[in-house]
């Protein structure tokens, strides 16, 4: 049985077991598209079938997504990592802020990681206001010192950054910049709460006194469950730039784009030493915010054995909810998930780690090398 239909068959296992709902892989081999699967339901309430077009929301799957943007408009000299932000965005240069770099934003160190206490999902599908919001933080560490996940933030730093320097607004520049000369498109499937908590942890105090993320419930009020937003035609027609909608063909190709040197099928997103530099170690330690050691580049997470990325060359970015897309340039493998059924189980029998070796073995991709190793810590497991 081939690779296409080998994945078929575990995705259609998967929903009959009542594992998933609605879900979608692709992986590209070599800049080729080898797997383009989808099974269950994209709606369950209508009976409207998941297929290949349908967009799903990706949660911080979309971040790696945001984080093209930037490489992209720094390799033209649009922006530069070490600029403050502040000189992009005046507003941004206040309590403490003035030093905070495109780089820190890049590798959540920053010290901003909270939205202010409050603060609803409606609030997020207004861009000024969020980012006037983001504006008037005080920072809760200096910047630099310490990597902390910005699971909001993160992309509004950035998001404005984009749109300051360049003049067009964020969802424009991606269109225009990355998806768009891709040809990957733009009906959401509705997301289902699972086996998630049924409404969104607050992240422990991680020494601060502050917590990440007390949103809503019904946009305007908090905490929430995680399909909420996702769910909402005014969170659907918003630009989310910590969380974009699209489908595992599409986030496949851009990271496609990227583990093959920067293009594919004569688009060039960037240049090999621009995906080398975006991807390179920028991060190794303890996320006080995570409470776990992270591996993290230029906005990307880096991959780990036992992980879905499972190697230390491949970069991109994982999903409240399970979605994931990836490059791994040392093998020119690029792969992405998406899911409705929104669980969070990396564990080794986790959806996306079961999907990610499957494909691997029926692709004959290689086991990590020795040094693409790292000793785990007790708080990986």
């Amino acid at each position: 049985m081939d690779a296409q239909r080998r994945v078929e068959a575990m995705l259609g296992r998967l929903v009959d077991e009542g594992r998933e709902i609605g879900l979608q892989v692709a992986a590209y081999l070599d800049g080729e598209l080898v797997i383009d699967a989808w099974a269950g339901s994209a709606d369950p309430g209508r009976g409207r079938a998941v297929d290949g077009d349908t967009l799903l929301h990706l949660f911080s799957a979309g971040k790696g997504v945001t984080a093209t943007a930037v490489h992209v408009l720094a390799e033209r000299g649009v922006l530069a990592y070490d600029t403050p932000i502040a000189e992009y965005w005046p507003e941004f240069g206040t309590r403490g802020k003035e030093r905070i770099t495109v780089r820190h934003a890049l590798t959540h160190s920053a010290g901003v990681p909270h939205l202010p206490a409050g603060t609803s999902l409606l609030d997020l599908c207004d861009w000024d206001r969020t980012c006037a919001m983001i504006a008037d933080l005080e920072p809760v560490r200096g910047p630099g010192s310490t990597s902390g996940y910005h699971g909001f933030t993160f992309g509004w730093l950035l998001g404005e950054v984009v749109r300051r320097a360049d003049g067009r607004p964020f969802k424009q520049v991606v269109r225009d910049e990355v998806t768009g000369p891709l040809g990957i498109a733009d009906s959401l499937a509705p997301m289902v709460d699972a086996a998630m908590a049924p409404r969104m942890a607050v992240h422990a105090d991680d020494g601060t006194g502050v917590s990440t993320a007390p949103l809503s419930t019904a946009l305007e009020t908090s905490p929430y469950p995680y399909s909420t937003g996702p769910n909402d035609p005014r969170f659907q027609r918003a630009c989310m730039p910590a969380g974009v909608n699209g489908s595992a063909r599409g986030l496949a190709r851009m990271y496609a784009a990227l583990a093959n040197g920067g293009e594919l099928d004569g688009v060039r997103l960037l240049s090999p030493k621009s995906v080398a530099a975006a991807s390179a170690t920028a991060v190794d330690g303890v996320d006080p915010i995570l409470g776990r050691p992270v591996t993290r580049a230029l906005g990307y997470a880096l991959g780990e054995p036992g992980s879905p990325m499972a190697h230390r060359s491949a970069f991109g970015h994982q999903g409240t909810g399970g979605a994931i897309g990836f490059a791994d340039p040392t093998r020119n493998f690029a792969f992405a998930l998406t899911k409705n059924n929104l669980t969070h189980d990396n564990s080794a029998t986790g959806t996306a780690n079961i999907i990610t070796r499957e494909v691997r073995t029926t692709l004959n991709l290689s086991e990590p090398s020795h040094d693409e190793r790292r000793t785990p810590s007790p708080s990986d497991t």
